[in-house]
């Protein structure tokens, strides 16, 4: 048995350095070398990176951000060429606009069969290799390059897995020539480990400033946006709050469970009613949180608090910030703390803030409460969609990782979901169609932990649905599958409407582009042993969760198809 040494290897070894847990593939056939390598691993029984095979490229991306999402760990993704990093652009955008550290690979050849030394398969002449397929994704990546060499091949992986990690963080594409992966390789002389990269805090005067406003304001205000994605974060704001007497809202652009919602200072999902009258708002992990953008919400003072405050996906953005704070979130929140309670902060009035916001905190519940028993009441009008959030509410674990992929009952599931852990709640960016990958991705990293993805038929669809069923069955990743079917894309009639009321499409009922007359789509986990069920009849509804929860805690992916009235 020949034990080639190769640029497969160099691959691999990057990888290793990098601490990259697993390689999500689409595969392609520039990646004998590294599959090469891979078996080697495993007949040499080294440690390294597990190899996953996926049927579709956004898939394999997808699986890759829903990992790092819970784990922090930035992952590698081998795809095919150009035609397959094409395919997963989607995800390679969402990655992007998520700040999700990864590396994203494909390869060509340079030769083309004329090197009377290398003999290249001849699918690589006429198309295939188009000489600089990086530019395919410049605009979608941190960073697009083509590897220079075989010599700098292995540096330019670890360095690619470094920057990723680096702020803003982001997917970095390398796109390597088959001939590079195939020349011979020597491990470098001087080998190191790499680190991951550092949490990089504010300077502390900067922390002493916002101290100081926190402890004189008399009536602060936190909006929490895109906090939750580290547990640390998650938790420093609730010790900040509990310190200071601080209420929170989530953002309108919550992407993350960033706050606990049963805590006696949360307020809801933008309520932003409470603004108005505030002196100073802790913005944290803003991206979008006002809407318009133009329009400040309040008279006080912003405060920013972010790693990466603008964001160079984005082509307009407006935070309104009379002062940035800036540095890993975590961090930061915690800096506060320490220096508020340095400042001895007065508890007289601390304990008048917390009853105050305890009283708020508990007419909302009560409000939300009496919404979702007005919609279980409506016997006979259909499942309404606040009767299926009551009833995930009641039905699932209190630990659930619930992955949003609606528009029409997003809002909504938001505002009436309980989320009382870390990383309870995923919303994905760059658009819909990669719901199914991210929930996979996030089951992967979490362990016997219940994984639910709350979908819409219309976003269902967009979605690679038999490759994703695929590597579920293939990689025992059991989830829950949740379809709140109205039977449209609700949300294309809703914008006509808005630009135009009163029009001929209203007045004649036709609405081009938003009729779904679907299939049932619970049918289609049949083809690889998974369950399925239509639930149409809300007497019906409690049973077929807890059914579709079973097997899925018994390791069997389930799509629960719930048509709802609206």
């Amino acid at each position: 048995m020949k034990n080639y040494m190769d640029g497969g290897e160099a691959i691999l070894e990057a990888f290793r350095k990098l601490k990259i847990d697993y390689i999500m593939s689409s595969p392609g056939s520039e990646w004998s070398p590294v599959w090469e390598a891979l078996a080697r691993q495993k007949v040499g029984n080294r440690s390294g990176p597990t190899y996953i095979d996926s049927w579709h490229e956004t898939l394999a991306v997808n699986m890759a951000t829903g990992y790092t999402l819970i784990t922090g760990r930035p992952q590698a993704v081998l795809v095919h060429a150009g035609v397959g990093l094409l395919q997963g652009s989607m995800g390679v955008h969402g990655a992007n606009q998520s700040e999700v550290p990864m590396i994203v690979m494909s390869g060509e050849s340079n030769t083309l069969g004329e090197d009377p030394n290398v003999d290249i398969e001849q699918q690589w002449y006429g198309g295939l290799s188009v000489g600089g397929i990086e530019r395919y994704v410049e605009n979608i990546t941190k960073l697009a390059r083509p590897v220079t060499s075989p010599y700098t091949l292995y540096e330019q992986v670890i360095r690619a897995g470094e920057m990723a990690q680096r702020t803003p963080r982001g997917p970095i594409y390398l796109n390597v020539a088959l001939e590079h992966m195939l020349h011979d390789w020597t491990p470098p002389k001087d080998d190191r480990e790499v680190p991951f990269a550092p949490r990089v805090q504010a300077h502390p005067s900067e922390v002493e400033k916002v101290a100081e406003l926190l402890l004189s304001a008399k009536n602060p205000i936190v909006v929490a946006e895109q906090s939750g994605r580290d547990p640390a974060a998650f938790h420093a704001l609730a010790e900040l709050s509990n310190l200071l007497g601080l209420p929170v809202t989530w953002s309108r652009g919550a992407n993350f469970a960033n706050f606990p919602t049963n805590h006696p200072h949360y307020l809801g999902v933008a309520s932003y009613k409470y603004l108005a009258d505030a002196d100073l708002v802790l913005l944290v992990g803003g991206r979008v949180p006002w809407y318009p953008a133009h329009v400040r919400p309040t008279k006080g003072k912003i405060v920013a608090l972010n790693e990466n405050q603008f964001k160079n996906h984005m082509i307009y953005q407006q935070l309104h910030a009379d002062l940035y704070l800036e540095g890993d979130i975590a961090a930061s929140l915690q800096m506060l703390a320490e220096a508020a309670r340095a400042g001895k902060p007065n508890a007289d009035a601390i304990a008048k803030r917390h009853a105050k916001w305890k009283g708020e905190h508990d007419a909302f519940v009560a409000g939300l409460k009496a919404e979702r028993e007005k919609a279980k009441s409506a016997n006979g009008k259909g499942i309404d969609p606040l009767m299926l959030i009551d009833m995930l509410a009641e039905v699932m674990p209190a630990d659930t990782a619930f992955v949003d992929e609606t528009i029409m009952h997003g809002p909504v599931l938001r505002q009436h979901l309980p989320f009382t852990t870390p990383h309870s709640f995923f919303r994905g960016f760059g658009g819909l169609g990669q719901g199914i990958g991210t929930a996979l991705g996030v089951k992967l990293a979490s362990g016997k932990r219940t994984v639910a993805l709350l979908i819409g038929d219309g976003g269902f669809l967009y979605n690679p649905v038999i490759q994703a069923l695929g590597a579920s069955k293939q990689h025992n990743l059991p989830i829950l599958i949740v379809m709140f079917n109205n039977k449209g894309y609700m949300a294309m009639q809703k914008g006509h409407l808005h630009h135009y009321k009163d029009g001929s499409a209203e007045g004649a009922n036709m609405y081009l582009g938003s009729k779904l007359n679907g299939f049932d789509y619970a049918e289609l986990g049949s083809h690889f042993g998974l369950h399925g069920e239509r639930v149409q009849d809300p007497a019906k509804l409690k049973g077929a969760l807890q059914a579709a929860l079973k097997k899925v805690q018994d390791g069997t992916t389930a799509i629960l198809n719930v048509e709802v009235s609206k």
